[in-house]
């Protein structure tokens, strides 16, 4: 360590100790000075040395810390509400590496109606403003709210004329020609009359179909009691419209509550968080937000929502959050006072609102799985888990390895492979365990990889890294295969699971859970890679569809084990017969399903052996012998224990 490296570790640790216990903001640079990272806190001690507490912080954050850290900054301020406005200013003005970067997002639109107006008018506006005006939206798109403005123009005949045509105009437009619009510009339309419309409009807008529905029927009798049938008529055919416009929209929630609903999804640094419109009980529209940090979480989500308000969003009445934010109490002080009434900022737990968060969770998943990494972004993904690794290659390809059996039966092995971080199914392979039978999986492992390596190496097809789904013994036994072929071309990895683990002297308290871990040859400690990296999680993905891919093999060799078994005692079906059923049906399932007619069609049963095999299919069951079903149950059961396990 350099004298230079050695005085900023000095300072940081002097800084760290005079931290003080109030509300404020901290700012972390980096050795040039730069600023990376933003955060609020309601005890500036204790938030920011919780970064350095190993006890407290599993995050694997520290390592990263440790590489880019080279000062830090606060600034004490009196209340949690000053915490969050100053933060949102610091993040404006210095654009922090590792903080959220709320983009100014042109798509969003609202619906603007001045009611204070003799005659409003619906108008686009990009952003609310506290001006008495009523606000609907926001709108995702153009699209979307170009068809609510057909909808009220079409059945609700407000204005669409500016103020200024509205004075100065002097004769009628082509929208009163074709009844859209009934001219205020030019007639003398009775308010009250026109007010009507209007509160029509607000109605629809805020989604109370039914006050809607209800009200126009009440104009409809009244229109038909006065003998004006031509309106009485003209408010029939606008209900049956809307009726269908309405049946349209998706019902999401009784809650008729404006509200905005967060989903978040994740993999490793990468983060979309969807911003779910629900209005009047209906879903109107929502808009996905990417970026990439490898913080947590809770940290990020208070941050946008901090800074998605702060950019004058409209405000509803109520917020819903996958967790809880950092300074709830002090975020929904601040959203009231920009709503100018009272704004819950919610975490549901049950009912339709968790459904919401849910459905929002959906979207964002949906959005992140449209937005895969670009070219440049996964050659560097794959140079840092290269340097980190200490490998000899970057890993284009990767291959992983998984080992599962049955309580020590029906050992098999599974092969998935991955080209630049996505899956590349054509070189999936399974394997049976040949040459011994038994719970060894270092042996297993051996084996399998001594046969993908002497058939790789004959044919010229070996990755760049392979991954062993295990820890160090794994590994070992992988190694020995390596030695045995005579293969040192290719890095060799094993990835461990994160466990649980019980803290000294925290016995009262939930274990802790390990992160994972990275065994590299000729290395005696693991790699514990940030637990949030892309590196990490290209690894784990790589690993969890061999695992799964093992299982699913696993599984299937159950099923048919116990529906071989079982046809081995029907008279007159032997070793060909029995491949011809399980090759033909394939599950106990279809071939209980089967007719005798579709049983004799199997390649060697005639009718006779196929009225056997269907009459031992649905003879009664018997208290001495397992049928069918017991065997395909527990052998279910079999692998669902070996998955656990």
């Amino acid at each position: 360590m350099t004298t230079e490296s050695s005085d900023a570790g000095e300072r940081l640790r002097d800084k760290l100790e005079q931290l003080p216990n109030q509300p404020g903001v901290y700012l972390m640079k980096d050795r040039a000075g730069r600023v990376i990272y933003v955060g609020k806190a309601v005890n500036l001690r204790n938030r920011v040395r919780s970064y350095f507490t190993r006890s407290s912080d599993t995050r694997a954050f520290v390592t990263l810390l440790d590489r880019v850290l080279g000062d830090l900054e606060t600034v004490v301020v009196g209340t949690e509400k000053e915490a969050l406005l100053l933060e949102n200013e610091l993040i404006k003005s210095h654009r922090p590496r590792f903080n959220v970067q709320l983009r100014d997002d042109k798509n969003f639109l609202c619906l603007r109606l001045d009611t204070r107006h003799a005659y409003p008018r619906l108008e686009t506006v990009r952003r609310p403003k506290r001006d008495g005006a009523r606000y609907f939206g926001p709108y995702a798109s153009a699209n979307s709210i170009r068809e609510t403005l057909r909808v009220v123009n079409r059945f609700f005949q407000l204005r669409t004329c500016t103020d200024h045509v509205l004075e100065t105009r002097r004769r009628p437009c082509l929208l009163h020609q074709i009844g859209r619009c009934p001219a205020p510009c030019v007639f003398p339309i009775p308010e009250d009359a026109y007010r009507q419309n209007v509160e029509a409009v607000t109605l629809f807008l805020d989604g109370r179909s039914e006050q809607l529905i209800d009200g126009l029927r009440a104009r409809m009798k009244a229109a038909a009691s006065k003998l004006e049938f031509e309106e009485a008529a003209r408010l029939r055919d606008q209900i049956v419209a809307l009726d269908r416009s309405l049946e349209r929209q998706a019902i999401a929630t009784t809650d008729a509550a404006e509200q905005d609903v967060f989903g978040v999804y994740r993999e490793a640094d990468r983060i979309t968080l969807y911003v779910l419109y629900v209005r009047g009980g209906r879903i109107s529209g929502g808009q996905a937000h990417h970026w990439a940090s490898e913080f947590p979480d809770d940290e990020l989500i208070a941050s946008f929502v901090n800074q998605y308000y702060a950019d004058e969003n409209f405000v509803p009445k109520e917020v819903l959050l996958p967790s809880a934010p950092t300074a709830q109490e002090a975020l929904e002080e601040l959203l009231t006072e920009a709503r100018g009434e009272k704004v819950k900022v919610l975490v549901p737990q049950r009912g339709d609102k968790v459904e919401l968060v849910k459905l929002a969770a959906k979207n964002a998943e949906r959005s992140f799985s449209e937005r895969k990494r670009t070219r440049d972004e996964v050659d560097q993904v794959l140079e840092r888990l290269k340097q980190r690794l200490g490998l000899g290659r970057t890993p284009h390809r990767m291959e992983c390895f998984d080992i599962s059996h049955l309580q020590g039966t029906s050992v098999v092995a599974s092969q998935v492979a991955s080209f630049d971080t996505e899956p590349d199914k054509a070189r999936y392979r399974r394997f049976h365990i040949k040459s011994f039978q038994g719970n060894d999986d270092f042996a297993a492992m051996h084996e399998v990889l001594k046969r993908r390596l002497t058939r790789g190496k004959a044919e010229g097809d070996l990755p760049d890294l392979i991954v062993i789904d295990g820890g160090k013994g794994q590994l070992m036994a992988a190694h020995a295969a390596f030695k045995d072929v005579g293969v040192d071309s290719v890095d060799l990895v094993s990835l461990a699971k994160s466990r649980d683990v019980d803290e000294p002297g925290r016995a009262d308290e939930p274990s802790a859970r390990s992160p994972e871990r990275v065994f590299v040859v000729g290395r005696k400690d693991p790699i514990v890679l940030p637990q949030t990296s892309p590196e990490l999680f290209a690894l784990t993905r790589l690993r969890d569809e061999a695992h799964r891919f093992a299982i699913t093999f696993q599984r299937k060799l159950a099923r048919r084990k116990g529906l071989s078994s079982q046809l081995d005692q029907v008279p007159g079906v032997g070793q060909s017969r029995r491949a011809a059923l399980l090759t033909h049906f394939g599950s106990l399932k279809r071939l209980k399903e089967a007719s005798v007619e579709d049983i004799a069609q199997v390649d060697g049963l005639g009718p006779t052996v196929a009225e056997r095999v269907h009459a031992f299919l649905h003879a009664p069951k018997s208290t001495d012998d397992d049928d069918l079903d017991d065997v395909r149950s527990s052998s279910l059961q079999d692998a669902t224990d070996a998955e656990k396990a």
